[in-house]
């Protein structure tokens, strides 16, 4: 009789190391075969040379070696989740599957209709937490209701973590929700067979991108340091860039929160700020549609694509606005700090709509993330959860003077900056910000804030 088996069906979570649903499925008795689907629900909205798909194409092939070399292999496939999964079940016999819980509307959606078939077949499915420290119903007010306030939550976050504390390795007090999962103590309960073949990029309709990806790890001196350079653009490493790292699952969240409870509080908040939007997105999905603020869906936003196509193209006359753009445009990464200048700049100066900066950063940025880059776009234009209040508008120049006092950053990506081929502001700041305070007033109602 054809023994069974249990099935670790890997998202967001790529990575075979300190994996909760990897463990548990290797200490769930059965013999078991990592699996992962290339989704067209997701891809087929895709350009056809979008980087993260060759990011993720890669770190699959790179988990298949890992795997090959432990004697098993991992189950690749490319469809429709709901249609892939009845051909697994015909193909394997499967007594579980472990999972690890996404946050993302699609996701849950996805999810509960993959949970309903398995069930119907008699497949047990079970969930865990790996991609947040502390998921949606952990962190609660008094009242059980949820944060919309950073500051409270980031207290009540912490006070949390330090609810249960353990020795750790070390022989110094840990904290129970940081602790790691040892998945490689129970490799030897991954199935052995032969290596299963991979679809190629081309197979499914995508181009082999030549952008660069940044490493998974980082000196440490980057995170000592964080609160010093994280704002300096021009520095190499004035920040992690480990941002495609923590969308991806390729680096473990509880890793880096242990480093940077040790090294840096400042970088700390910052995975902080990632459970913080993680939550509101699974409290209020509404904000992946509209403003959180729904008050502010009265904003007369502007019509004015070719502005809009100057900003995209970085060619705004305001240099670290066109530098931050451009770096964009080229590396699918943009500093944190001149996002929000950037962000700013369309919402206030323009007065154009969010969520088409959102849009395009969701499509153009390795690191995005649904959660965090909704709540990013709707702090810079003030009608998020914890937002930057409208009458606060950005000066690009004052902040490019303040954090890119030399010019090293925006010379690197604007060259042309300071000669005659570089454009004059595509609209006055002063007149920007008075006519951003006229506009929302008026929407918004006198004391609106």
């Amino acid at each position: 009789m054809e023994r069974k088996i249990a099935l670790c069906w890997l998202r967001r979570d790529l990575r075979l190391n300190d994996q909760a649903a990897l463990y548990h499925a290797l200490r769930s008795g059965y013999p078991v075969l990592p699996f992962f689907i290339f989704d067209r629900e997701i891809l087929d909205e895709l350009e056809p040379d979008d980087a993260r798909v060759t990011f993720i194409h890669q770190q699959i092939e790179m988990l298949q070696s890992q795997l090959t070399g432990l004697g098993s292999s991992m189950i690749v496939r490319y469809g429709n989740p709901l249609e892939v999964w009845p051909q697994i079940l015909d193909e394997f016999k499967v007594a579980a599957v472990f999972t690890n819980r996404d946050y993302e509307p699609y996701a849950v959606r996805r999810d509960r209709q993959v949970a309903d078939l398995l069930e119907q077949q008699g497949v047990l499915f079970h969930m865990f937490k790996d991609h947040v420290i502390f998921e949606a119903d952990e962190v609660l007010k008094d009242d059980g209701k949820p944060y919309t306030v950073f500051t409270p939550y980031s207290r009540k976050w912490r006070a949390r973590l330090d609810s249960r504390l353990q020795t750790g390795r070390d022989g110094q007090a840990e904290s129970f929700y940081l602790s790691s999962y040892p998945t490689e103590q129970y490799f030897g309960q991954l199935l052995q067979t032969p290596p299963m073949p991979v679809p190629s990029l081309h197979d499914m309709g995508f181009k082999v991108s030549k952008m660069d990806f940044p490493p998974p790890s980082i000196p440490s001196g980057v995170v000592r340091h964080y609160d010093k350079t994280r704002d300096l653009p021009a520095l190499e490493q004035g920040t992690s860039r480990l941002g495609i790292h923590f969308r991806f699952g390729t680096i473990s969240i509880r890793e880096k929160a242990r480093a940077a409870r040790k090294l840096n509080d400042t970088y700390l908040n910052e995975l902080i700020w990632r459970d913080f939007y993680s939550q509101i997105l699974a409290h209020f999905p509404q904000v992946v549609e509209g403003p959180f603020k729904p008050q502010y869906a009265r904003i007369p936003w502007r019509e004015a694509p070719e502005d809009f196509k100057k900003w995209c193209e970085g060619r705004t006359g305001y240099p670290l606005v066109d530098a931050g753009m451009r770096q964009l445009n080229t590396t699918g990464y943009m500093h944190n700090r001149v996002r929000m200048v950037v962000a700013s700049f369309l919402t206030k100066h323009l007065l154009l709509n969010w969520q088409l900066g959102e849009a395009y950063f969701a499509q153009k940025l390795l690191d995005f993330d649904l959660a965090s880059n909704s709540g990013g776009w709707q702090w810079a234009a003030g009608c998020g959860t914890d937002a930057a209040p409208y009458f606060r508008v950005f000066n690009p120049l004052e902040q490019a003077k303040k954090f890119d006092p030399e010019y090293k950053y925006i010379r690197r990506w604007v060259p042309e900056f300071g000669t005659p081929a570089y454009p004059a502001p595509m609209v006055e700041h002063r007149f920007a910000r008075e006519r951003c305070l006229e506009t929302f007033s008026k929407a918004l109602g006198a004391g609106e804030t």
